[in-house]
């Protein structure tokens, strides 16, 4: 394994794409001063993962990107990009030649990406920590690196040491396994204090699941009794519902049969009013066709008598006049007995139609009396009603069928009334007829 190429692209001084062929064996790169041969050796330690920034001879990371020139703009971005050979497989990666890149833009944000393929700064020194070129593992010397090496101590000679002969990288796996047990020994300290916690909660979690069973056990004795408590209110609203439906099939009964003598009643009172109007008409009419020829008959009688009084005053009146004028006296007062018969029979007449319009008056009682006891027991089921209002929910369908029964008994009850103020109109129309006669 050996490095092959190093691309770089935007990193310091190297603004155009620059490409260093690396060869096995040893590579010297020479130029006078400030032309940029530690940019090159800054570059290979940057592509594999360094992130100190004062390693790189910079203040921040951004440092690292070409900053421009008097010619040049700045770039936005710097990218180096480092092709191994694995010919002989050291990387653990199945490829013959392995491509690392590495992007750092303006932004602070960083990409890398293996063989073209994304990838995290972990993956990367994961992949060249077992062939001694990961991070802290490779052997960079810069300049006066070397003044600081034969000035070190003997501890740091052997760092040194180790860091070449690839012992390093096994001394950090060891640190990185010790802080992982010592994490390990700090969460089974912590897992162990957790326990006992747990152990000194466990009495009071125990009498706490002793009342919560207890709660349960009194919570179902609450929902059996609340279950056949709305059974029972079930049963009674059931009760109530079919003693409501008895009270509206007799209430209908009531009805037809309301509906019924109302009717009767109208057709009495149009038969009365017809008979009455006829009787009235017929008495009167005889009476007037009696008086007339009664008055033509007294006329006649007391033109006759004249005539006869006009003789007897004559003292040659002969004595049959006087025969004659009893006569006329005697037809006189058989016309004013037929006069008093026929006033008579108008009498009758009126009293017949007074008892029909008292019969009438007597059956209108009766429809009123009926309709006050349906006025009755729509305020009993109006209280039954408030009653059925103050059950549970449960009751709301029994509670609407209820008060729909008491809207129509409401209806027929307004019905009624209207056919009980047709009726006393009729009787009232009647009145001044019978007054008349």
């Amino acid at each position: 394994m050996h490095l092959k190429s190093l691309t770089v692209k935007g990193f310091k001084s190297f603004a155009q794409p620059t490409t260093f062929a690396l060869e096995p064996g040893v590579t010297a790169i020479v130029g006078p001063n400030g032309s940029g041969k530690s940019n090159v050796v800054d570059a290979l330690a940057w592509v594999m993962g360094e992130q100190g920034a004062k390693s790189l001879r910079g203040g921040k990371m951004e440092d690292v990107i070409f900053a421009g020139t008097a010619t040049r703009g700045p770039l936005g971005r710097a990218e180096v990009q480092l092709t191994i050979d694995n010919a002989d497989g050291a990387l653990p990666i199945d490829y013959s030649e392995v491509s690392i890149r590495r992007t750092l833009f303006r932004s602070g944000q960083s990409e890398y990406a293996i063989n073209g393929e994304s990838c995290r700064l972990l993956d990367v020194q994961e992949l060249l920590s077992d062939s001694g070129l990961g991070r802290e593992m490779h052997v960079i010397v810069g300049q006066g690196r070397l003044d600081t090496v034969l000035r070190a101590t003997p501890e740091e000679r052997r760092g040194f040491v180790e860091e070449a002969a690839g012992i390093l990288k096994h001394r950090r796996r060891k640190e990185k396994t010790l802080r992982k047990l010592e994490a390990m020994e700090q969460n089974l300290a912590r897992l162990s204090d957790l326990a006992g916690e747990l152990r000194r909660q466990l009495k009071p979690l125990g009498r706490q699941a002793e009342i919560a069973r207890q709660a349960q056990s009194i919570a179902a004795i609450v929902r059996d009794a609340k279950a056949r408590l709305y059974a029972d209110d079930l049963v009674q609203l059931r009760e109530a519902l079919a003693e409501h439906a008895r009270g509206e099939r007799e209430r209908h009964t009531e009805r037809l049969a309301l509906e019924e003598q109302a009717s009767g009643a109208r057709a009495r009172i149009s038969e009365l009013e017809r008979a009455h109007t006829a009787q009235a008409v017929d008495a009167a009419q005889k009476t007037l066709f009696g008086l007339e020829q009664a008055q033509e008959r007294l006329r006649g009688l007391f033109t006759l008598a004249g005539q006869r009084l006009t003789l007897l005053a004559a003292d040659d009146a002969p004595a049959a006049a006087v025969t004659v004028s009893q006569q006329v006296i005697d037809a006189a007062a058989e016309e004013v007995e037929r006069l008093s018969d026929a006033v008579g029979d108008a009498e009758d007449q009126v009293q017949v139609a007074a008892r029909a319009l008292l019969e009438a008056r007597g059956d209108l009682d009766a429809l009123d009396a009926d309709i006050a006891a349906q006025s009755a027991l729509v305020s009993e089921y109006d209280m039954r009603l408030n009653t059925l209002s103050g059950r549970s929910t449960a009751a709301q369908q029994t509670r609407e069928a209820v008060r729909a029964a008491v809207a129509r008994q409401r209806e027929a009850l307004e019905a009624a009334e209207e056919r009980r103020a047709e009726a006393r109109a009729a009787v009232e129309a009647t009145e001044p007829a019978a007054a008349v006669e």
